[in-house]
């Protein structure tokens, strides 16, 4: 019976990530365009472009290789899996002991690198410029996420990240400065790793500054959709990332009983849209830079992320 409740948590922690990734990626348009004073869609309308897209036929190259035709499944499942290992309204799940830092940033590598082949794969000349800037951007965003790691590492003494949010949801920690400095850093990752602004616009289709819509621009049906999906999972993934590290505030123990997961649930909600009214405002607020100055921003944060770790080995207390 203990087994079966597990899997039933486990699942609908699953299912949770699968329903509000379209929401949370609605909702952050829909403050963007009420901050810039316009109507905007509806927060519902990522999902039914997601219908529309699955009901259209897809269009393939007539030099489309196998390798194009899988890429969208494959990227869909590794950033699903990813995303689902990230703790929401609970830790210590059934699949707690997957839960690894190190193990997530592999599945969005391994996503990322099927992507990039898919994108020079047609032979396209904005497949390869797109590619070829993601992977750039790749190059530099990882490192910086690897010091994150380390240094919430060197705090937590493990990368478990139930671990790591038990522990820093204790008073043992407190504020530190270079729990600060990682927050900075992962904060300017996410930015990257999501295209959004400054380093990459979602919303347009400029070929001289596009980096994740050039990979894409062949896609169509429902590999687009399923492309798409991987993304509004992604940014979720991020998001919750930040939450059950630097914000893990009400979020439910292990077997702790149906009320403490509603509380759970609904604190995850609150910070969610918590999250995405700030993320409209820093984009709104914020002009897109131009792709060769992107290694300065992504360098910054790795800085950041040397420099919270070098304060931990100069003393715990930092």
């Amino acid at each position: 019976m203990v087994v079966i409740s597990d899997i039933i948590v486990q699942g609908v922690q699953m299912l949770l990530v699968l329903l509000l990734a379209p929401l949370l990626t609605g909702y952050v348009r829909k403050i963007k365009a009420r901050l810039v004073r316009r109507q905007g869609a509806s927060i519902f309308q990522p999902y039914r472009d997601l219908l529309r897209l699955m009901r259209k036929e897809v269009v393939l190259a007539d030099n489309a290789s196998w390798l194009f035709r899988v890429t969208p499944y494959i990227t869909f499942a590794a950033i699903w899996v990813a995303a689902a290992l990230v703790p929401t309204f609970a830790i210590g799940l059934l699949f707690n002991w997957t839960a690894d830092l190190i193990a997530i940033v592999a599945l969005l590598g391994s996503a990322r690198f099927f992507l990039a082949l898919a994108g020079m794969d047609v032979g396209t000349s904005f497949g390869g410029i797109g590619s070829s800037r993601e992977v750039m951007i790749a190059a530099l965003a990882e490192p910086a996420m690897l010091l994150i790691v380390f240094c919430l590492a060197l705090v937590a003494g493990s990368t478990q990240l139930s671990t790591v949010s038990h522990l820093l949801a204790s008073s043992y920690v407190g504020l530190r400065v270079s729990l600060g400095m990682a927050l900075v850093a992962l904060f300017m990752v996410a930015i990257a790793e999501n295209a959004r602004i400054p380093v990459d616009n979602p919303a347009t289709h400029l070929e001289l500054t596009m980096v994740h819509e050039a990979m894409i621009l062949e896609y169509s049906g429902r590999h687009l959709a399923m492309i798409e999906f991987g993304a509004f999972l992604k940014l979720l993934l991020y998001v919750s990332l930040i939450a059950c590290v630097f914000l893990p505030w009400q979020i439910a123990l292990y077997g702790s009983g149906t009320l403490s997961y509603a509380i759970g649930a609904g604190a995850y909600i609150i910070k969610l849209a918590l999250a995405g009214f700030l993320l409209a405002l820093f984009e709104t607020a914020t002009a897109k830079m131009r792709v060769f100055r992107v290694p300065q921003f992504l360098g910054a944060a790795f800085m950041l992320g040397l420099l919270g770790t070098l304060l931990l080995f100069v003393s715990r207390s930092f």
